[in-house]
């Protein structure tokens, strides 16, 4: 059963930063828990990542997975799930706005795990991968990005 959630949350630094941490998905265990292994394996004409190879670990399970990224310039940014030895369904995006000196990000997940799972994992992970979008991207942003 696939699981939906959203998360709203503001950065002090501009879109073009908030977007440039995005873009540095080889990046993402320094700021995501979660991810043990990032490896780009294409880019967009733009240089930015397009299909990437990940180990995620959350809750217990550690999956291998392969997303793809799409881009919309400094406004948003999403990615699909490709390959994932414990997903059916993983697709995730950012939407940025510029708001004062800093942006309003708008984070979404759905997630659909191929094996059966406890509710209370699901929630668990759910909640998880939402504080680390908000709080992990904040400060990594913050820190190397403006």
């Amino acid at each position: 059963m696939a699981v939906s959630s959203t998360r709203s949350f503001d950065i002090d630094a501009d879109p073009e930063q908030v977007m440039a941490a995005l873009a540095a998905v080889e990046r993402l265990p320094e700021w995501s828990s979660t991810h043990k292994s990032v490896t780009v394996e294409s880019t967009h004409p733009d240089g930015r990542p397009h299909r990437v190879r990940m180990t995620v670990s959350i809750v217990g399970i550690t999956d291998e997975q392969v997303v793809e990224y799409s881009w919309n310039g400094d406004e948003s940014m999403s990615w699909t799930l490709v390959e994932s030895s414990q997903q059916r369904q993983q697709d995730g995006a950012y939407t940025l706005a510029a708001k004062g000196s800093g942006t309003a990000v708008d984070f979404s997940l759905t997630i659909d795990p191929k094996i059966p799972v406890p509710g209370f994992l699901v929630r668990r992970a759910e909640k998880m991968a939402l504080e680390t979008a908000g709080k992990g991207l904040k400060s990594f942003a913050e820190k190397n990005f403006r």
